[in-house]
């Protein structure tokens, strides 16, 4: 390529962000996947779900798992866009290229890419955090760690104590 009556050899983005994106979007495809059979398993089979203490347990622990993940990924990819923003800002340009290492040569970044849609996924990916924390407590309280399970009771009211019948 020819710029300012030089050639210039073909340039790379310094850095692999690809990575922490594949990650982002992996968690998000396997949190799908986990609340397409949760919904299976709370509309036709409920009474599986509540019939033992395990399910909501392991629901719990799955649904907090996946708040960390939510959590590691937006953290990941909000970092892995940052560093694709500045290797493609001008400073980022200005290191890359040999042409902009030259005296009386000054680069800079005429127009930027429209990021707006990726900037809108990292908020999102943040947004899908504060989702799962909020159904993890809502999961918690159907756990036998929150309320024990109710045991029949065999105590039988003292004859002191019976109530009088309604006035009239």
């Amino acid at each position: 390529m020819d710029v300012c009556n030089r050639t210039l050899q073909e340039v790379h983005l310094v850095g692999d962000s690809s990575s922490s994106a594949e990650f982002f979007v992996s968690v998000a495809v396997f949190a799908f996947l986990y609340c397409i059979a949760a919904l299976v398993l709370y509309v036709g089979y409920l009474h599986v779900y509540t019939d033992s203490n395990r399910g909501p347990m392991i629901d719990f622990v799955v649904t907090c798992l996946f708040a960390f993940f939510w959590l590691v990924s937006s953290s990941a990819w909000a970092q892995g866009l940052g560093n694709v923003k500045t290797s493609i800002g001008t400073e980022g340009i200005r290191k890359t290229l040999s042409l902009c290492k030259e005296d009386g040569i000054t680069c800079d970044v005429a127009s930027f890419a429209y990021m707006g849609g990726l900037n809108v996924s990292v908020v999102f990916g943040f947004l899908n955090l504060i989702l799962w924390v909020g159904n993890a407590w809502f999961v918690f309280k159907e756990t036998s760690w929150h309320t024990p399970p109710q045991t029949g009771s065999t105590t039988q009211p003292d004859s002191e104590s019976v109530s009088a019948p309604p006035r009239m």
